[in-house]
Formats: structure tokens, C-alpha cells, sequence
């Protein structure tokens, strides 16, 4: 507790206090003497009120401030007409609901976001009743403003910063921006251009808000955030402001754009002119330039502050409230566009959301938000004084003490907790906004060969010369030349000298730091390949200049897969995942791939079909590449590849399908079965996507199917009517393409409809009825052979089950093995003739003799062969298990499947390595000898039981 002794002014201004809540216990003496120590503010009030009302703000302590309850009391009907009248009841309006505040943050009764909205809601009720009353003058005068077309022009008031925030600190001023719906004329009877009428508007918010008078002001007024500053119109209508940031809008205005908020006039209005300003806001990709630019803006206050010997600030010094905010508002300009959750305009909330979202570590996240609360308590302490503007830690024993009081805490103390939480967020402040070029040692080998190439002062073969000791000839000169081709391109010729000097610095940071990592050149030759792609694109200059870490994870990147660094060169915004290394090689299993998605898509408009359809794409080149550089470089093992790239598939389905279905509902309403029951509609797998085995470049193999049995029936529900049959074709339509569209961001997935009843000549999607039909009385043997593969991957429960049951009846169906095995045989050999690239140097991994094909075709025949004895033969899908059940069933002895597993695993393994290497299919004759061998004695058992009959 702080000591404090009430002086012989706080002594006589209690006894007042006492007489006028005389009988009550709304006031606590010693706490009331502390809170009268520490706030002139409060005191003066007090004095200078006459008895009833000190009487009726204490009384009214017990409970919260409602700023409309105190306006309705104080200002009823809008005010007194007399201007000066008004002015004076606005001024006591406001000072009561302020006394009220300071009190209660005092005597502890009010936390720090109950202060924080007090304040803002007391703003913004002024705010707005200061709008009505000038709007109503300004139309006395000059009529109602009015469009072209005759309807009346709305107009909003746009409170920034803090008040935007609904955090203002207690004697902050409001920084504020009116806006009106368009251009035109009001109907009065001399001609006022709109743009007159709200300038006058301005004019008199301000006087009513900010004019000194006898009695204080309401709040200071800044409005010099407007298009233009001072420079530009007092007012602006939506569509030049539209056009005003588009073409003039500054990256401090994004900054500053971050908070803002409709306090005053028309609601709807404000909503649709802030999501039409979003765009600006929010750019849709990650936007790492305004790091720099808000380092940039750090430098100048602290600049500023130094100058001022504003060390002792404790909103714009060392670890100050600026700083944290810029913390904060840093993430929100780079990632906001892609995560609505870092949108919100209080600066807590986001504090919580980079945490939730792993931006920020759990326990940064709980050391910054308390000391936020500390810094802003001491702010509002500092200003509730003597209602001043005031920042600077007071150097007098006197006001120490009183600032110490209103904390309830002693200075040394304070000082204590308050350094503490400043060097905090110092510490964050500097790891985020740490200069790129702090420490760079200057006059590298390889720093100085590539900046002298890039001035000209050398060639390409002459900077490679100079490399010899960290890159091979060959790589040191496609590396150099690639540099000098990028200089001397049109883009970069076109380039500000400034955006050049950044590339070269970035390239030349590459170049030093190629040198520390194994196989520096290849490393070196590929991410120069994705720099040359995005050389134009100053986000992502900036997020590599800045980030040591991603410089090194897109040299290692590109150093294990050419895969990888098409992926990257081809899709710039996937560099942002080099910067979190622990997630990059940790990818995510299914139920947090699914939940990941959903967030996103929650957070998008749903009318924005290609923006949905990009994010589905986006979203599986993340996930892709986490798997592949998990299993490049964090030896993620091959059953986890696949699962992932399997579960990645699963979950785009799933979400395409909600994505249409929602469509079609929209426009067409939903297919009925004949009880009157929703349709459903399923997708079966098959081939890789079956059998859990899916691969970097895999296609998709579905199947789709529906069950509705009343397909000449007409939907319900939509804008308008088709028959069922109809809406499924058009489903199944629309779900290729959005999968298979080539857009901006690529393609989800290629789809493959060749298994379907009849194949090309067939339906898109088929009922579960009439594809058991076909599959029970038309099927050939390899359609059969097909189901071995296959599975129910999403859609309907129901239908899934009724696929389940068809598979496996017909999997145990009773054949004549000579007969199977030949139908198989005779299939493989085929495929072998028209697909099989083997040489006399180059073996094919899947079509060539002992490939995966024949691997595959010999566990499919085993299978079909005896399921019918041993139906547990039918329960999984995939290679692995299938070949484990086999062995419980006596079909294969141990020995034969753990050859066949570790071949299988083998040369899986191969066709996953040549697809990161962007190779084709063909290996080396003698690779793979052991696992060939396995695979031919396995195939051997299909060949010898087609023996009787012959392979026809």
C-alpha cells in the first residue's frame, strides 16, 4: 500500500465529500484521500461542482459508467439550443463521465479494458451527438445533402487508433475522418456543392468536440489522418476515397487503417466503405514490406523522442506502449489478409490470436499482454494527473508520489515492474525488427564478387573465378550468369534504385550463406531459380531480406529437391512456411489438416468463388511441401509420406464437395430420395488414393456415386428446380472442376473418371443401385481387380457402407484361379507392351519386369483368388496390410511377405525420390536387384497358376 497523507486542501475537500454522500457508503475516506492525492483532475471537479452533483457522481461510483444513461440525464433532446449553452453541458458531460472513470480505475473497482472501453464509449456517444447536432445546423442552412439521383447522402465518422481500438487512454485526443456516401448537391435554396456542407460539418464537430472554453474541451480533435493531410478536403466521398488509397494510399495509412472503426453516423454505410477500403488494409497475399517500412517509422519516433530527451516516455521510448503495438500491428499487416483472426482492432485480442495461432510463443504472448495492462494503467495514471496529455515519467518527488497513489503501489516498486515489462517488449521488439544489415560483416569473398557483378564491375566469368573456393566451376558460373541476367533484365532495369540495392543485397546474402551448408552450388544454382521468378515482387524480397531463417530454409529446400524449388518459384507465397522451421518439417496429421482449412475458409467471403477455389490449392502446396521437405530432410518415414499426401487428398474432397454442394443448394436446391429425405453423395477411391499410397504428382482415381432413388424427381429449395438426375451430373461436374481448373495458384488435383461403370461412354456419377447392378452382372476381370484398390473416402456414411459390403461381396466371389490368373496375366502383359520403358541400360521402376505393376497385379490376384475362403482378405485396401493378411491366412509364408514389404517399401521409396528430383521413371538396370527378385518370385505364383490354360 501506498502511504499517503492528506494535505490541508484533500482534508477539507473530504469533509465536502463526506456531507454530500453523508449516510452512504459510496466513499471510502482513506481511499478517496489517495485517489484526491493522486489526480488534480478529480480534485479540481470536485471543488468546482456544487454539492448536488458531487453528491450524484459519487453515488453513482456503485455502478459501471453507461456514457448513453449519463447523456440522456444531462443532455436531453440533444442539448440546449444556445450554442455556448450546449458547449458548456457537452464540457460537464464529459468531465463527470471522467471523474466517474478515474475513480473507479483508482479504487480498483474498474480493470483496464472496463477503463479503456469507458473512455472509447464516452467518445463515441460524444462523438456521434456532436454529429446530429451539427448535420442538423448545417441543414437549417444549406438544405439536405443529396445525390444525383435524389436520395439523401449518408455520412460516417471514422475514429482511429485507440478510439478505433476501443482503447483510449484518459485525456487522449481522437483522431477522426468523415466520409460521405457521393458527390451532388444539397436542396436548399442556394446551390451547396455536398463537399461544402460536410466541410462545414467538420467545422462545427470540431468547435462542439475540441473548443477551449471556461469550462475545458470534450476532446481534442486530429483529423490530419484524411486523404491528403492537411493539404486535402475536410471531407471526402466514398468513391474518391476508394480511389485515393488505391492510387495515393502510403504504408502508414495501412497501418493507421488497421483500428478504424464507424463511431459516428451511418452504420451500414461505414460497414460496406470499410470492407471496400479491406483490400488496401489487408493485402491477400503475406506482405513482409511493412517490416521495413515500420522499422522505418520506429526510427523517426525514436529519433524524435531522442531529441526531445523523451527517454522516460513511456508510450514512444525503449519498450514503450508504440513499441509493442507495432508488435502487434507488424503481423497484422503481413498476415492479416490470409487470417481474418488477425483482424480485430483491439490490440489484445490479436495478442491472443498470434498466440492461438503460433505466431508468438504461449509464454511472449503472456509477458507482453501484462505488460501492455501495466504500461496503459501507468498511462491513464500519468494523464488522469491533471488531465493532460502526458507520457513522460515525472523527475519530482511530489508527482512520483501521486502517480505511485493512483496504482496503489510505491515508486521503486513500480519502477521496478515497469522496467521489467519495458525491456520485455524491447526484447520482442528487437527480435522482429532487427535491421537485416546489423552485423553484416563487410568486404566476404562472396558478398564482394556479387555486388561488384552486380555494379558491372566485373563479368560473370570473372565473379565465378572468384568463387572457385566455396562452388565448383560449372556451379559458380550458372550461378553468376544468373545474377547478371537478372540485372540486365527489363524488370529490374525498370526498378527503383532503392527495390535494386534490396535485391542485390538479398542475393548477395545468399551467395555468403550458400557457402555453409552442404552442396552450397546446387543449393545456390536452384534458389537462384526462385529468385528470378519473384525478383519483381517486393513482398517477398523483403520477407527473404529480412529473414535469415528463410534464406537458410530455401537453401536447404532447394538443395534437397529440384521439386521443391519449382514448387517455391512457381508459388511465391509458400516461402512464408520457411519461416517456422519446427512446423515446415512437422507436418500436420489428418484431423489438424481438416481443422486448418475450415479456419481458412471460414475466414473467406463465401461469394468469392476463385478466391476459395485458390485457397483449396494453396493450402495443398503447403501441406506438400511440409511433406516433402519432412522427407528430404527430416527422414520422415515412407508409410508417413503417404499417409499425409493421402490425408491431404481426403480433406480437398471434403471441402470441395462442401464447397459445391453449397453451390448447387444455393442455386438449385437439393436432390430428394422418394421419403422425402436429402440424397447423399459419396466418392469411392481407387489405385493410389485407395490404397493410402498417394504420391507428389498423384492423380486422383474416384468413383462418384449417389443414392437417390427417384432420379426423374425434381430438387427443392432453390432458386430454381431441376430433376435429381440432372443435379448430380451438374454436381459432379463442378466438382472436377474445381478441382482440376487450372487458376492463378494451379490445379487441386487431375481427376480420373475411367473406372466408372462403362467407362468414358458412362455417367459422371452413377446410383449405388445400378453400380452393384453393373459391377454384379458386367464388370470385366480388371474392374474387379480395380476393387482390390479401392475404398469409400468421403461423402455419404451411408453410401460408403453400402460400398463396403458390395466390395466385399464381390471380392469373395468364387473363381477359377487358372482362369483369374489368366484374365490377370493377360492384363499385365498388355499394360507391359504399351506402357514399359525398360532398356538395355534402364529398368522401369513400375511397368518393368518386377516393378510395382507386377507387385501390385500379384497381391490383386492373391486376393481375388482366396477371398472367398478367407473373407478377412478384403478388409484393407493398401499394398502393406493386404500382404500381412495374407500371411494370416497361410497364403504366404513369412519369409515371402516381409521380401515383398521391404520391396514394396523399397521401391515406393525410389518412385518418391525421383519425383522430388523431377526424374522420370527409369533407374539404372542393376538397381534394386533384391527387391525385382522378390517381386518376380511373388508374380511367379499368378504366371504358374495361368499355366493350365495359357495366358489368353
Amino acid at each position: 500500500m501506498n502511504a499517503t497523507t492528506p494535505n490541508a486542501r484533500t482534508t477539507q475537500l473530504l469533509q465536502r465529500l463526506g456531507e454530500a454522500v453523508e449516510g452512504s457508503d459510496a466513499m471510502l475516506p482513506d481511499e478517496a484521500a489517495r485517489i484526491l492525492t493522486a489526480s488534480r483532475f478529480v480534485t479540481e471537479c470536485l471543488e468546482r461542482w456544487p454539492l448536488e452533483a458531487v453528491r450524484d457522481a459519487l453515488q453513482g461510483l456503485e455502478y459501471p459508467l453507461d456514457p448513453g444513461a449519463l447523456m440522456a440525464a444531462l443532455l436531453p433532446d440533444g442539448g440546449p439550443e444556445d450554442e455556448e449553452a450546449y458547449l458548456r453541458q457537452l464540457r460537464y458531460l464529459r468531465n463527470r463521465a471522467m471523474v466517474h472513470l478515474a475513480w473507479r480505475a483508482m479504487d480498483g473497482r474498474d480493470d483496464l479494458e472496463a477503463t479503456l472501453s469507458g473512455l472509447s464509449g464516452l467518445a463515441r456517444h460524444c462523438i456521434g451527438q456532436a454529429l446530429q447536432r451539427a448535420r442538423r445546423r448545417c441543414t437549417e442552412r444549406f438544405g439536405t445533402p443529396r445525390d444525383r439521383s435524389g436520395a439523401e447522402v449518408p455520412c460516417i465518422v471514422l475514429g482511429m487508433g485507440k478510439l478505433g481500438g476501443g482503447e483510449l487512454n484518459f485525456s487522449s485526443d481522437v483522431d477522426l475522418m468523415l466520409f460521405y456516401g457521393a458527390a451532388g448537391q444539397c436542396d436548399g435554396t442556394a446551390e451547396t456543392a455536398n463537399e461544402q456542407y460536410f466541410a462545414q460539418v467538420v467545422r462545427l464537430l470540431t468547435r462542439y468536440l475540441a473548443e477551449a472554453t471556461p469550462n475545458g474541451f470534450c476532446f481534442r480533435v486530429d483529423w490530419a489522418l484524411r486523404p491528403f493531410g492537411g493539404s486535402g478536403p475536410a471531407a471526402m466521398h466514398f468513391a474518391a476515397a476508394e480511389d485515393y488509397y488505391q492510387s495515393h494510399g502510403r504504408e502508414w495509412e495501412r497501418y493507421a487503417m488497421i483500428k478504424a472503426d464507424v463511431v459516428a453516423g451511418d452504420q451500414a454505410a461505414g460497414r460496406r466503405f470499410l470492407d471496400m477500403l479491406q483490400p488496401f488494409v489487408y493485402r491477400r497475399y503475406l506482405d513482409y514490406t511493412a517490416i521495413e517500412s515500420l522499422r522505418d517509422l520506429k526510427r523517426r519516433i525514436a529519433e524524435d523522442a531522442a531529441r526531445r530527451r523523451q527517454r522516460d516516455n513511456i508510450k514512444l521510448g525503449r519498450g514503450g506502449i508504440r513499441d509493442l503495438e507495432f508488435i502487434v500491428q507488424a503481423f497484422q499487416l503481413i498476415r492479416g489478409g490470409q487470417e481474418a483472426a488477425l483482424r480485430s482492432r483491439s490490440l489484445r485480442a490479436t495478442l491472443a490470436a498470434l498466440g492461438q495461432g503460433g505466431h508468438l510463443p504461449a509464454e511472449q504472448v503472456a509477458a507482453l499482454d501484462t505488460a501492455y495492462v501495466l504500461l496503459r494503467r501507468v498511462e491513464n495514471a500519468l494523464q488522469m494527473r491533471a488531465d493532460q496529455q502526458t507520457h513522460a515519467l515525472p523527475e519530482n518527488a511530489e508527482e512520483r508520489a501521486a502517480i505511485a497513489a493512483a496504482l496503489d503501489d510505491q515508486w521503486d516498486a513500480l519502477m521496478q515492474s515497469l522496467n521489467a515489462a519495458r525491456e520485455r517488449v524491447a526484447e520482442a521488439f528487437d527480435d522482429l525488427f532487427a535491421d537485416p544489415d546489423a552485423g553484416q560483416e563487410e568486404g566476404g569473398q562472396a558478398l564482394d564478387a556479387v555486388e561488384r557483378l552486380w555494379q558491372s564491375d566485373i563479368t560473370a566469368a570473372v565473379a565465378a573465378e572468384r568463387l572457385h573456393a566455396h562452388f565448383s566451376e560449372d556451379d559458380a558460373l550458372r550461378a553468376t550468369q544468373a545474377v547478371e541476367r537478372l540485372r540486365q533484365s527489363k524488370l529490374v532495369r525498370d526498378m527503383r534504385e532503392l527495390s535494386q540495392t534490396r535485391l542485390m543485397e538479398l542475393i548477395s546474402r545468399l551467395f555468403d550463406e550458400a557457402t555453409e551448408i552442404t552442396s552450397p552450388g546446387k543449393a545456390l544454382v536452384r534458389a537462384m531459380e526462385v529468385i528470378e521468378r519473384l525478383a519483381g515482387r517486393s513482398t517477398y524480397v523483403s520477407l527473404l531480406r529480412e529473414s535469415a531463417s528463410a534464406r537458410s530454409q530455401l537453401l536447404r529446400l532447394c538443395m534437397a529437391s529440384p521439386w521443391i524449388t519449382h514448387l517455391l518459384a512457381q508459388q511465391p507465397m509458400l516461402l512464408d512456411q520457411l519461416l517456422d522451421s519446427r512446423a515446415l518439417y512437422e507436418p500436420p496429421d489428418r484431423d489438424a489438416m481438416a481443422v486448418e482449412l475450415a479456419r481458412r475458409r471460414d475466414a473467406m467471403t463465401s461469394s468469392d468463388l476463385e478466391g476459395r477455389m485458390n485457397l483449396l490449392r494453396r493450402f495443398r502446396q503447403e501441406i506438400m511441401l511440409r511433406v516433402a521437405a519432412a522427407d528430404r530432410l527430416a527422414e520422415l518415414p515412407l508409410p508417413k509420406v503417404s499417409d499425409r499426401l493421402t490425408w491431404l487428398a481426403e480433406t480437398i474432397l471434403e471441402a470441395t464437395i462442401e464447397e459445391v454442394w453449397r453451390e448447387m443448394r444455393a442455386e438449385y436446391g437439393s436432390p430428394r430420395r422418394a421419403d422425402g429425405s436429402e440424397a447423399g453423395f459419396a466418392v469411392i477411391g481407387y489405385g493410389k488414393l485407395g490404397g493410402i499410397e498417394m504420391g507428389y504428382g498423384s492423380d486422383l482415381d474416384v468413383v462418384f456415386l449417389h443414392d437417390c432413388d427417384d432420379q426423374d424427381g425434381d430438387t427443392v429449395e432453390g432458386r430454381r428446380s431441376i430433376s435429381n438426375a440432372v443435379w448430380f451430373s451438374r454436381f459432379a461436374q463442378r466438382l472436377v472442376h474445381w478441382l482440376s481448373t487450372q487458376t492463378a495458384a494451379g490445379r487441386a488435383y487431375e481427376v480420373d473418371l475411367q473406372l466408372r461403370p462403362s467407362g468414358s461412354a458412362g455417367l459422371l456419377v452413377t446410383s449405388l443401385d445400378s453400380f452393384a447392378h453393373y459391377q454384379r452382372n458386367k464388370a470385366w476381370t480388371w474392374e474387379h481387380q480395380a476393387l482390390v484398390r479401392a475404398r469409400h473416402v468421403c461423402g455419404s456414411a451411408t453410401i460408403g457402407e453400402g460400398f463396403r459390403q458390395l466390395r466385399h461381396e464381390l471380392l469373395c466371389r468364387t473363381r477359377d484361379p487358372a482362369q483369374l490368373a489368366g484374365e490377370i496375366v493377360a492384363m499385365r502383359d498388355k499394360m507391359r507392351q504399351h506402357l514399359d520403358k525398360s532398356s538395355d541400360s534402364a529398368w522401369d521402376l513400375k511397368q518393368g519386369a518386377g516393378g510395382l505393376a507386377d507387385l501390385e497385379f500379384a497381391t490383386q490376384f492373391l486376393v481375388l483368388r482366396h477371398a472367398a475362403e478367407h473373407p478377412a482378405l478384403t478388409e484393407w485396401p493398401d499394398q502393406w496390410r493386404q500382404t500381412d493378411a495374407l500371411v494370416e491366412a497361410g497364403i504366404l509364408d513369412a519369409g515371402q511377405a516381409e521380401a515383398a514389404i521391404r520391396a514394396y517399401r523399397e521401391l515406393r521409396a525410389l518412385v518418391h525420390e525421383r519425383a522430388l528430383d523431377e526424374a522420370d521413371g527409369l533407374v539404372p538396370v542393376n538397381a534394386a536387384e533384391a527387391a525385382r527378385a522378390a517381386v518376380q518370385a511373388l508374380w511367379q505364383l499368378c504366371t504358374e497358376a495361368a499355366a493350365p490354360r495359357g495366358a489368353s
